[in-house]
């Protein structure tokens, strides 16, 4: 997208892959950012050693302020921001702000949002659109208030969901087309033509949310329908993955993650029946037609075809 060099004081904040690649593109695109807020360094693999945030990662390859705040109330973090002088805050995928965060720069905090609001306001939106078998999302801009995901809608941008589409497809997806719409909201405040609409005055009924995901939640229940299922697993792959517990050829209970699968055209097995050769495929049975695993994942191992599996594990 084209776009002229802003010269409003930028904080952008924000912490995952998906907020980092849209500062890249501000980043390349010549937007004024003078400084970032980011989570903290956090342990993370079996040496539990420091990592970085892919935000701050992007961030200091360009040398810019950062701010790593535990708590985003501080004096001290809010006097850091404050000598910073933002004119405007992007926020994309970062954690609620207090007002007086948000509140702080003359032209406000637009936060970006994988859904169109206010359908999936929540910490999952890109996952639940799958799960619940939408045919279409996208993403909004919003001016954030003192509630989460509620503010008034400055742009959206619609995106068709595939057949095959997966949590991490889609999300590459709305990551791309997110960047444009920073950039295009970020050149409507600053030249004064961003209009808002105020949620409430969009006329939609039985609005569905996106919370957090829980472990128990991405358990798969054979007693549903295949499309049920398959909807479940694409939209928690590749994290944080479906999964079933299954007895091995020592009888003792072991999880799998299913990462892929498709719906068979035969329906001869019960709900969790399972029907193999051991070598090629791996049919599971629901309450409708039967389904083929694709690509499985033991427990600790690692992930494979299902023909690789199979060459080495017996599933009773």
């Amino acid at each position: 997208m084209k776009t002229e060099k802003s010269n409003l004081r930028i904080v952008f904040l924000g912490t995952p892959e998906f907020a980092a690649y849209i500062l890249q593109k501000l980043i390349e695109k010549k937007t004024n950012i003078v400084g970032v807020v980011t989570a903290a360094d956090k342990p993370a693999g079996r040496g539990l050693l420091l990592t970085q945030s892919p935000v701050k990662k992007i961030a200091l390859q360009h040398n810019l302020k950062i701010l790593q705040p535990e708590n985003l109330k501080s004096s001290e973090f809010i006097e850091q921001l404050s000598d910073l002088k933002p004119d405007l805050q992007v926020v994309v995928a970062f954690r609620m702000l207090p007002e007086l965060v948000w509140a702080l720069p003359k032209k406000g905090s637009f936060n970006l949002h994988a859904s169109l609001l206010p359908q999936y306001r929540g910490a999952a939106p890109i996952n639940h659109v799958i799960i619940n078998g939408e045919k279409e999302t996208g993403v909004t801009t919003f001016f954030i208030n003192n509630e989460i995901d509620t503010g008034n809608i400055i742009f959206s941008e619609k995106v068709l969901i595939a057949d095959d589409e997966t949590a991490g497809t889609l999300h590459d997806k709305l990551m791309t087309i997110g960047a444009d719409l920073v950039l295009k909201t970020i050149t409507a405040i600053e030249n004064g033509t961003a209009k808002s609409i105020p949620q409430n005055n969009i006329d939609i009924n039985n609005l569905k949310k996106a919370p957090k995901i829980s472990k128990n939640f991405c358990k798969i229940d054979w007693n549903l329908p295949a499309e049920t299922i398959i909807n479940k697993i694409n939209g928690l792959n590749p994290y944080p993955t479906a999964f079933c517990d299954f007895s091995n050829s020592n009888k003792q209970i072991v999880r799998y993650k299913i990462f892929s699968a498709k719906i068979n055209n035969t329906s001869t097995l019960s709900p969790c029946e399972t029907k193999t050769d051991y070598k090629t495929y791996l049919k599971i049975g629901t309450q409708s037609n039967d389904i083929e695993i694709l690509e499985i994942q033991q427990e600790g191992k690692k992930r494979l075809k299902i023909e690789e599996f199979l060459r080495g594990n017996k599933l009773l």
